[in-house]
């Protein structure tokens, strides 16, 4: 495997409120040239909280999700805004989406979802201590918080409305460390 390719140009194709899709034009270390295309993230990423009320009771809400066109179960997340920090970013997160913050948040880990094209990292943070703390938050639309037992996860897996990797991936992350293994 050779270096990194170089990047000989970059374009844009198009830009919307939400989505930045650049054409990359590659140069690789055997020579070979070729045009990539990626849709650019945020530059500062994306917070995804864990938020549990004791040692097996986790938070998800369930909302819209445009892209399946249907509601999803999932964890609290969203953009960390510019100049904030991972953990504040969260604890806002969580304030605007479920009605708590946390004196307890821990950055687990960074995951990338589609890294062939895609460019966002998003940051997994475990919430835990929780108190009552609601902010305005930015949803078209209340927010359901469902509580679910880490215990019971398997059954989380066959609900047809948990899909999302990457609240998939924090659950198992987050039972694997509070269960000490």
């Amino acid at each position: 495997m050779g270096s990194k390719p170089e990047i000989l140009h970059t374009k844009t194709l198009a830009k919307t409120r939400l989505f930045h899709i650049e054409q990359l034009d590659l140069r690789f270390s055997n020579g070979v040239e070729v045009q990539y295309e990626r849709l650019l993230g945020s530059a500062s990423g994306a917070v995804l909280i864990v938020p549990m009320l004791d040692d097996d009771t986790v938070l998800l809400i369930r909302e819209y999700a445009a892209g399946v066109d249907r509601y999803e179960l999932s964890l609290p997340k969203g953009r960390i805004e510019n100049g904030e920090e991972i953990l504040p970013a969260a604890n806002r997160e969580i304030m605007e989406e479920i009605g708590y913050a946390a004196k307890d948040l821990k950055h687990l880990s960074s995951l990338t979802v589609a890294p062939g094209y895609l460019s966002s990292t998003t940051h997994v943070v475990l919430a835990q201590d929780l108190y009552p703390e609601q902010r305005e938050g930015d949803e078209p639309e209340a927010l359901e918080v469902v509580e679910w037992k880490l215990s019971n996860l398997p059954a989380l897996l066959e609900h047809p409305e948990c899909t999302e990797a990457r609240t998939i991936a924090a659950l198992f992350m987050t039972r694997q460390l509070l269960s000490g293994v």
